[in-house]
């Protein structure tokens, strides 16, 4: 590389850091915003709370069954028009979601869901593409940052919205995120590049065929602990303003608690690139650990410190989504091994996480107190220590 083309290849990079931060935006934003104006959407179409849960629950769903058509997309037309496709996608899906009724806020949910998959498994993909080896685990901590600061930004954001615009304008204004990603997509790459579908070159019939991503027992390890994580996450994300609330906490500081354990989600995917360059992944993953385990044991032991049990859990969940994702990413291959390792591990781990809520919410209607939930959380992020840390023990040996 010149001199003279050192400056526009930094521009450049600026340019698409820019591009995957609103990226990370777009496929969060629209779907955390239902929450805040849960009550009002229930009143407004004349439904019930279950129906309305609808609006949250579709998506995760369709985070693993829209996984495979993800891959399939990335390897048939390119990670770079797939991206455009996500994009585009949830910016429409916010506005038939908005259109109406009921029906088109069911229709408009499902297409949010399927467009933010496609995100969900390119993303990762295109920072191992475009970015030097040495700056991945960096930006895909950034990537991981900006997915709960956009959270948070819409669950923070949309209810002051709703009085003035309404709940549906409310929920249209996150599609804004996508508008910008767009067009800063467009300028990194050109408008043709990324509305023009491109088929990855044929494999080197004399090249040794990689074997599937699915018969990997590392996979299977990250399967376990992007699931396990995600159970704990959407679990505790949903039950902990009502124990909040159960310990006689008032609506409104039970319903801070997401923007709290959002916010410092950021925190803790910022902190990983720190506790990889200055031990490795081992290290991040036994931090994170400590950080997320805190919640259960806190609630059960002290639920009156519950701030700091959220601040130090919300560090533990940021760290943990960017760890796997950083070994998603870490352990190499071309963009179709990337690809179909990002989209087996988030689409089997997003069914496991789904199920999260649920279960736990069934535990605490069984037995009437939320000791046994918790117990079950605690259980869970011990099965993400031990196959994360069994994970990170061989990308530490493979690097």
């Amino acid at each position: 590389m010149t001199p003279a083309t050192i400056p526009v290849r930094r521009g450049r990079l600026a340019l698409l850091t820019i591009a995957v931060v609103l990226a990370a935006a777009t496929i969060r934003a629209p779907l955390v915003s239902v929450g805040p104006v849960a009550h009002t959407i229930a009143h407004d179409l004349q439904v019930g709370a279950g129906v309305v849960g609808l609006l949250t629950t579709i998506p995760v769903l369709l985070f693993s069954v829209s996984s495979p058509l993800a891959v399939w997309l990335s390897r048939r037309f390119g990670a770079e028009f797939a991206l455009t496709l996500c994009l585009a996608g949830v910016v429409v899906a916010c506005l038939v979601r908005s259109a109406g009724g009921l029906g088109f806020a069911l229709a408009g949910t499902a297409l949010l869901g399927v467009a933010i998959t496609i995100g969900n498994v390119i993303i990762p993909v295109i920072i191992a593409h475009e970015y030097p080896p040495h700056r991945v685990h960096l930006m895909t901590a950034v990537y991981t940052a900006a997915i709960n600061i956009g959270a948070t930004t819409a669950v923070v954001g949309t209810a002051p919205l709703a009085p003035s615009l309404g709940w549906q304008g409310a929920l249209v204004v996150w599609g804004a995120f996508g508008v910008a990603a767009l067009a800063v997509w467009a300028a990194t790459h050109g408008i043709r590049a990324t509305l023009t579908p491109t088929r990855p070159a044929a494999p080197d019939p004399d090249e040794p065929r990689a074997p599937s991503t699915l018969r990997s027992s590392t996979t299977w390890l990250l399967v376990v602990a992007f699931g396990s994580q995600s159970f704990g996450f959407f679990a505790v994300s949903a039950w902990l303003p009502t124990l909040l609330h159960d310990h006689g906490y008032p609506a409104t500081i039970s319903g801070d608690i997401t923007g709290v354990f959002q916010l410092f989600g950021a925190a803790g995917a910022l902190l990983v690139p720190v506790a990889i360059a200055r031990a490795n992944m081992v290290v991040g993953v036994a931090v994170c650990m400590a950080c997320w385990a805190v919640v259960p044991i806190g609630f059960l032991i002290t639920p009156d410190l519950w701030w700091l049990w959220c601040v130090l859990g919300g560090v533990g969940q940021g760290a943990g989504i960017t760890l796997v994702f950083s070994m998603i990413v870490g352990l190499g291959g071309g963009q179709r091994v990337v690809a179909s390792r990002s989209g087996a591990v988030q689409g089997i781990g997003y069914a496991i996480g789904a199920v999260g809520p649920t279960f736990v919410g069934a535990l605490h209607d069984a037995t009437g107190a939320w000791t046994v939930p918790l117990l079950a959380i605690l259980l869970m992020l011990v099965a993400f220590t031990v196959t994360g840390l069994m994970a990170a023990r061989r990308l530490v040996v493979l690097v």
